[in-house]
């Protein structure tokens, strides 16, 4: 019978242990790839509001936003207008880098 409860008491105490450890968080990669926001193309260059797809994407790639802005050739584009107002519509701030 001792047996028993010692051996209840350590899965006890083993399931605790796991349940106490942070979990670890799965993070994945963001592919950083302007071609990745072509879905806000009509929003940037018009005067129509962004798409969810524009607005996922647009978050999906906010990390990349300080690279883009490192850019010459991608700055442009990032600080437009256009973009601009598709970032503020999407919740998305264009970081200052």
């Amino acid at each position: 019978m001792k047996k028993i409860s010692a051996v209840a008491l350590c899965a006890v105490i083993a399931v605790s242990v796991l349940l106490l450890e942070p979990p670890q968080l799965m993070v994945e990669a963001v592919n950083c790839s302007p071609l990745e926001l072509s879905p806000c193309l009509g929003a940037i260059t018009s005067n129509t509001p962004p798409s969810q797809t524009c607005c996922q994407k647009l978050r999906e790639q906010k990390t990349c936003l300080c690279g883009y802005l490192k850019n010459p050739s991608l700055r442009q584009y990032v600080n437009s207008p256009g973009a601009k107002r598709v970032a503020t519509k999407c919740q998305v701030a264009i970081p200052n880098c």
